[in-house]
């Protein structure tokens, strides 16, 4: 019995797999000493636990919190069920939260919201005071008709009198403020109920959103007031990489950054949502509206805030104007299309048309004044919207705008900061507008941040290696590293490298590859005992193989297809028992969706699915390549890693326990042991780690069917005899 076995009162089950009960000692250890970890585990192998329950044991011995963060809507739901088994084990206060978006009750901005909870926290404090004056006032005049110094509970009578009339005054004023009655009810109310319910078991948002709805509270504010000191907290990704999100996130849970124990899971989409909190983006459409703005101000300064973002403005207006080409204008869509702006040696083509179009006497000069303009329109704006004036609270344009001008001439020209100009067409009066936007390239700027303060971090995930990857891209500091693969039976399944034609980009319509992949296809899907998942590298792929598998008509065709919910589809699909789903490795359906037992036997990854290399792409490459010293290390951190892992996820959507029996094909030879001699560098075989290499079954694609029908046979897949070859 380990000596750190004390945490296993928090594992709700019989016992752990072999591996489980060994990361779990490792992560207590190194968590005992404010380690943060990397934990690679294969998908169903019960990662959540196995951080979770060693987590929960050093945060009750040494009186901290843990927060476990996903950015996966399935993964939430699996948190709350995981943490409900925890709790029929061991006494554990665990809250579910989520932002105020998906909670309020009547629906209104962070900022509105903000104002109703003072307005109705000045009120409610008023009437407070109202009822105590009165009831001093009472106590004074019985004083004053009872006893022998009744002049003096008079005088004191008489001043509480005074202060009660400037108490009803003032309340007066106040009853014609924007309030929140969810909220006053929070105040008012007996709440007590509300928190034993809270606690007697593990809450989802949504059931306390109902439970509230009911009884005219609001729930988030309870929640926030609730979760202070708790044992456990499951929320989504940004209440930890938002920074100022994380500070007010610690406040509400009283705890300082030390104290906290961070886990987060799908640990591999860390580097792009640290991106997407990072940057910073500004809309033509907000700078319109500052304009707008300054021409309604008489203030003197209005002028100078005028002269530095209307040449802002224009300047980005001309900047994506003189970027189209004969026919490009009319081809812009309703989604946010980037226009090259960076050159290699100089500035961004929009800041050089901006110092260009800027005739005033000093950028920074006339940038302050719109910011301290700006600064006191918010107040006003805050103002009317307090006093009831206004039926919404308004968000200072100017304010805005100026923030993000004087970002881009500041820190456009930082490490890591890439400089972007991007387009879309409005649906509604179908014009063309455009953005400008600081991307943020090293994701590490925002996490290292992150895992300097808290106590330690956990990062799982089943596709984290290359370790040393992970540790660079985030700004790790020696964490400790653990590796565990499947440990179902290896007999339940097979991985191929099937050495069809490499599917390059240039070889994609050659009639002969395509006739090759297609029959390849239909040879998998025939012999599968059961549902096929095809994953391609883009929905355009996948509808062109889909329309070939159907013309063979082998299975029902279930095609994904880009902006339709998926939910529908999967369900459909998992009732089938003889279906093949295609769709995009880079869709939703190729991580934090399971496909258990019978629902696919199969998966299919047809070619590498390197993503669209654009010029966002090319600036991380060359941010990784001035931050990390070795050869072609911006492809490799930034393009061929995060493409393996990818794969490596949709590889991961069968074989969920012990009794699946799957298998898991790469069609591109590309994935092949051989490919390394002959494709050179084009060979992504040496980026899956070694024992998914070793694995890894070299085999011609006339050969598929064959290996597929004997496994399948071998096992009793088959309802019947196995399908003719």
């Amino acid at each position: 019995m380990s000596e750190t076995a004390g945490y296993m009162r928090f594992f709700p089950y019989e016992r752990p797999y072999e591996n489980q009960r060994e990361a779990m000692d490792r992560i207590y250890n190194a968590l005992v000493r404010d380690q943060d970890v990397l934990f690679e585990g294969a998908c169903g192998t019960g990662k959540t636990l196995s951080s979770l329950v060693p987590a929960l044991e050093v945060a009750r011995e040494q009186d901290k919190t843990v927060v476990i963060t996903t950015n996966v809507h399935q993964q939430m739901r699996q948190f709350v069920e995981e943490a409900r088994e925890i709790t029929l084990e061991e006494s554990i206060r665990a809250v579910v939260f989520k932002g105020k978006g998906s909670m309020c009750h009547i629906d209104v901005g962070y900022e509105e919201c903000q104002t109703l909870r003072d307005n109705t926290r000045a009120v409610v404090d008023a009437e407070r005071d109202r009822e105590q004056l009165e009831r001093r006032q009472r106590e004074l005049l019985a004083e004053s008709q009872e006893g022998s110094d009744g002049g003096s509970a008079a005088d004191a009578r008489s001043a509480v009198m005074d202060e009660l009339e400037s108490i009803e005054d003032r309340l007066e004023d106040l009853e014609e403020q924007n309030v929140c009655d969810y909220y006053r009810n929070n105040l008012t109310g007996d709440t007590d109920d509300f928190f034993a319910w809270l606690f007697d078991d593990v809450r989802t948002p949504e059931e306390i959103y109902e439970y509230a709805e009911q009884r005219e509270f609001c729930g988030y504010e309870l929640l926030k007031e609730g979760i202070e000191g708790v044992d456990l907290v499951v929320c989504n990704y940004h209440h930890l990489l938002d920074s100022t999100i994380r500070e007010q996130f610690f406040r509400w849970l009283g705890r300082d950054p030390e104290d906290v124990i961070a886990v987060f899971d799908e640990a591999h989409n860390v580097e792009d949502a640290a991106r997407e909190h990072a940057t910073r983006t500004c809309s033509e459409r907000t700078f319109d509206s500052a304009l707008d703005e300054l021409a309604d101000s008489d203030d003197p300064r209005a002028e100078d805030a005028t002269n530095v973002l209307s040449a802002f403005h224009r300047a980005l207006v001309e900047t994506y104007e003189d970027s189209f080409r004969f026919g490009e204008r009319e081809r812009i869509g309703e989604s946010w299309a980037d226009v090259p702006i960076a050159n290699e040696d100089r500035r961004d083509e929009l800041t050089l048309e901006f110092l260009q179009r800027y005739s005033g006497q000093g950028i920074d000069d006339d940038l302050e004044a719109a910011m301290a303009l700006g600064q006191e329109l918010d107040e006003e704006y805050e103002e009317a919207y307090r006093e009831g004036e206004t039926a919404t609270r308004t968000e200072c344009q100017t304010l805005q705008a100026a923030g993000f001008v004087g970002a881009w001439m500041d820190e456009g020209t930082k490490e890591g900061l890439y400089p972007v100009v991007s387009v879309t067409r409005d649906a509604g009066t179908d014009e063309i507008y455009g953005r400008a936007e600081l991307y943020t390239c090293l994701p590490r700027q925002v996490t290292g941040r992150l895992f300097e303060e808290v106590s330690a971090t956990i990062l799982m995930s089943a596709t984290l290696q290359p370790f040393d990857v992970t540790e660079d891209v985030l700004g790790l500091e020696d964490p400790i590293t653990m590796a565990y693969g499947l440990e179902f039976p290896e007999e339940h399944r097979r991985t191929y490298a099937v050495e069809t034609p490499p599917l390059f980009s240039s070889d994609r319509e050659d009639p002969a590859v395509q006739e090759t992949v297609a029959e390849t296809l239909d040879d998998a899907v025939r012999m599968t005992a059961g549902n096929t998942l095809a994953f391609f590298p883009n929905y355009g792929e996948a509808s062109r193989y889909a329309e070939r598998l159907e013309r063979r008509e082998s299975a029902t065709v279930y095609l994904d297809e880009p902006g339709v919910a998926v939910e529908e589809l999967r369900r459909e699909f998992v009732e089938d028992d003889d279906g093949v789903l295609c769709t995009s490795l880079w869709g939703t359906l190729a991580e934090g969706v399971s496909f258990d037992g019978d629902h696919a036997r199969t998966v299919l990854v047809v070619g590498v699915p390197y993503p669209h290399l654009d010029d966002r792409a090319e600036a991380v490459q060359e941010a990784y390549d001035a931050a990390f010293e070795g050869t072609d290390t911006g492809w490799r951190y930034a393009v061929e890693i995060p493409t393996v892992r990818k794969t490596r996820q949709a590889l991961g959507r069968v074989l969920r326990s012990p009794e699946d029996i799957a298998v898991r094909a790469l069609l591109d030879r590309r994935y092949s042991k051989d490919a390394k001699s002959d494709l050179g560098k084009y060979s992504v075989n040496g980026t899956f780690p070694h024992e998914e290499r070793e694995e890894l079954l070299d085999i011609e694609p006339s050969k598929l069917k064959f290996a597929m029908r004997n496994f399948y046979g071998d096992h009793g897949a088959y309802d019947g005899d196995p399908p003719a070859p």
